[in-house]
């Protein structure tokens, strides 16, 4: 089977799971996912399942890729501000559905490797930075949307204060074991929350997140 036929498959399969968004499916049928996994990795690379990656971390499975960017209910004027680089494919999920896309990443080298695949890839819309993502991006606030690509023990106060008023985070919330997927709303009281499904992501790292310990670090 073909990476097209076998990226054909991973989109009926997703629409058996409830997606329904159609720019979502098209672009995740589009979109290579298996550039962005280790070569080791990319058999699997459109089966319904996360993957390891660099530096500890993880490519989602495509279904709660989906499923947040789905949940962020884009129309493609957006400024999304993506907390967790990773493998870029996320990225790369929002470039193709939005205006413009910052992406935060505190490890360098991952940072990098997404940039470059994104290059080859041809996208021009979005912006990297290396730091701690729990605090955002201040100088490119406020966003429309947020996407948060790991757990927080606690919806992260610096990034609700980054989002325009109207605008939606999704977030990962819980312990290291047990986490749910919520979708938080600004509005000017009291932020609105939505919670979309039990998950499991590994830890964010950072001031408003989990402190790092020497198993965070990649080493």
């Amino acid at each position: 089977m073909t990476s097209h036929e076998k990226a054909a498959e991973l989109r009926r399969a997703l629409e058996r799971r409830g997606i329904r968004d159609e720019r979502v499916l098209d672009v995740i049928e589009r979109v290579p996912r298996d550039w962005f996994v280790p070569e080791n990795e990319r058999p699997l690379a459109f089966v319904d399942t996360a993957l390891a990656i660099e530096c500890g971390q993880t490519i989602s499975q495509p279904y709660i890729v989906a499923l947040m960017t789905e949940s962020l209910e884009l129309d493609g004027t957006e400024r999304v501000l993506e907390v967790g680089t990773g493998s870029g494919y996320q990225s790369a999920i929002l470039a193709e559905l939005c205006r413009e896309v910052v992406t935060v990443e505190r490890h360098e080298s991952l940072s990098d490797a997404a940039r470059e695949i994104h290059a080859r890839l041809g996208y021009c819309n979005i912006e990297y930075w290396v730091g701690d993502g729990t605090l955002g991006c201040p100088d490119r606030a406020p966003f429309d949307g947020i996407l948060v690509t790991a757990a927080a023990p606690s919806i992260p106060e610096p990034l609700v204060e980054q989002l325009r008023l109207g605008g939606r985070m999704i977030v990962p919330v819980g312990d290291e074991v047990d986490q749910n997927l919520l979708r938080v709303a600004r509005t000017n009281g009291s932020p609105t929350i939505e919670t979309l499904c039990s998950c499991r992501f590994v830890k964010l790292i950072g001031a408003a997140g989990w402190p790092e310990s020497r198993s965070d670090s990649g080493e």
